[in-house]
């Protein structure tokens, strides 16, 4: 009865869905669950990251508009829906000492606020899983984290009437799951190093590891591992969609394909929140629910 399944992803910036959880999305698109993306902001303040577009005074001018064409481009390839939540990006602050935040920027709204117009659209769809980041963002950027806290209000705020009455915010709902998104583990990606000098081959990881002691970060439990190797194409396919952000030749695409289906065919997440019993690790995030949908 998967087409009365629903799966919400809360996410940043667009091209985040692309990097994080798409194959788990196209996979469950394809056994008829319903898919949506929120998008918190619209990219507006992201660097052009693509060494092949950078320059052009086009992309620079409208960076708004191409962003939002990309965003569409990938929605189709991953066959999923996809809505705005209409903040605007807060750019990733460098130097030291960093530079204040932009005014009106996402990284600045009010959390409870903010976290009303998520719950307008949890109140709509009605998922019963919903996947974000950590309370790391994944990596710091200012917008990361704030998602991470507007999703976790969400959650609980979605079923709140008095916080976020029905008249204003629509008939109360209550979402059964919360994860966060781990993609980016340290077993994944030492694996896949390992693998690609094993071959012979150079691999993209080597300075990544070094770093990931100095960054000094946090182990997180991956409790569930979804098997989503046929999708691994479609995931690079939307990613390259976000033209201004990912160099096709660049380092995203430097593993073989084969080798990562055969020594990492998953993708990670860590269970936060369950309102449902389940047993851990999972390799569905619909563990606990499907048999009840």
């Amino acid at each position: 009865m998967t087409d009365q399944l629903r799966l919400m992803a809360v996410h940043a910036h667009p091209d985040d869905e692309s990097s994080k959880g798409a194959a788990t999305m196209a996979k469950y698109v394809s056994e008829g669950v319903d898919v949506l993306v929120v998008t918190c902001t619209g990219g507006e303040r992201g660097s052009i990251l693509n060494p092949k577009l950078q320059g052009d005074a086009y992309i620079e001018e409208h960076i708004h508009e191409v962003r939002k064409k990309e965003m569409d481009e990938a929605r189709e390839i991953l066959g999923i829906k996809q809505e705005w939540l209409g903040f605007v990006d807060s750019g990733l602050p460098e130097g030291d000492p960093l530079p204040p935040l932009p005014e009106g920027c996402f990284a600045l709204e009010d959390v409870d606020k903010a976290a009303g117009e998520l719950v307008k659209k949890i109140r709509s769809f009605r998922p019963q899983v919903i996947t974000t980041y950590d309370e790391n963002g994944g990596y710091p950027h200012p917008d990361h984290i704030m998602t991470h806290k507007i999703t976790m209000v969400a959650f609980e705020g979605a079923a709140d009437t008095e916080k976020f009455p029905e008249a204003e915010y629509g008939p109360a709902y209550q979402p059964l799951k919360l994860y966060y998104n781990q993609g980016f583990n340290r077993p994944r990606t030492e694996a896949l190093h390992k693998a690609m000098l094993d071959r012979g081959l150079e691999s993209p990881y080597g300075d990544w590891l070094k770093r990931w002691d100095e960054f000094e970060r946090t182990e997180r439990t991956l409790t569930t591992h979804v098997p989503c190797a046929d999708f691994f194409e479609i995931r690079d396919k939307a990613l390259i969609a976000h033209a201004t952000q990912i160099d096709p030749d660049g380092g995203w695409f430097r593993v073989p394909m084969d080798l990562q289906k055969e020594v990492w065919p998953t993708e990670e997440y860590e269970l936060a929140k369950s309102l449902v019993d389940t047993s851990l690790p999972e390799d569905d995030l619909f563990a606990g629910i499907r048999d009840n949908a």
